[in-house]
């Protein structure tokens, strides 16, 4: 998978912000983060609340991403009410991988949407206020998480600490959006 330089710049940027938000915290968590940084691997771990579909994998090593974890990823997260798949942002799994981080997550995490293909997106938009007509997801470049045996408010702080995008925080819903927008929160 070929990057561009916009990709490597803002991964560069979630790598430096990961860094400063992780040394505000305390000691520790920075020293965690730096191995993260320097590690030779990032693996994710996800589990689809809609299908109970699950996958832990590696999807970056040795400098580069790996296409066949990236496709088994897109494929967890796909659009659960038809099936469709979208490539997703490799730029949003380094955002997750940051907040994984950050929060020193044991559990995977729990995928509420990952994308939505158009006809889902405008259905939703149509039944709920809360839906973005143009959300993100429809690019591949949002997901709806939550992480058990971590508060909501603990998964929002990390997200909007990294400044990788937007973050809404829906309590009443559950979960947490994260996306690689440009920086925003909101809460719904």
């Amino acid at each position: 998978m070929k990057l561009t330089i916009k990709d490597n710049s803002r991964r560069q940027f979630l790598k430096l912000g990961m860094l400063v938000a992780a040394a505000g915290l305390s000691p520790f968590p920075a020293h965690a983060a730096l191995r993260d940084i320097a590690a030779r691997e990032r693996s994710l771990a996800f589990y689809n609340t809609h299908t109970g579909e699950s996958i832990k994998t590696v999807y970056w090593a040795e400098g580069d991403y790996i296409p066949q974890a990236l496709a088994d990823i897109n494929h967890v997260l796909r659009d659960h009410r038809n099936n469709e798949i979208k490539n997703m942002s490799p730029v949003l799994l380094d955002l997750l991988y940051g907040i994984n981080s950050m929060i020193e997550a044991r559990q995977p995490f729990h995928i509420i949407s990952g994308y939505r293909s158009p006809a889902t997106n405008a259905k939703l938009a149509a039944s709920s206020g809360g839906v973005a007509k143009h959300s993100m997801h429809l690019d591949g470049k949002a997901t709806d998480i939550r992480v058990p045996g971590h508060d909501l408010i603990q998964v929002r702080r990390a997200a909007f600490m990294l400044h990788g995008g937007g973050v809404g925080y829906y309590p009443g819903s559950d979960f947490v959006h994260v996306d690689v927008g440009r920086v925003r929160q909101w809460q719904g």
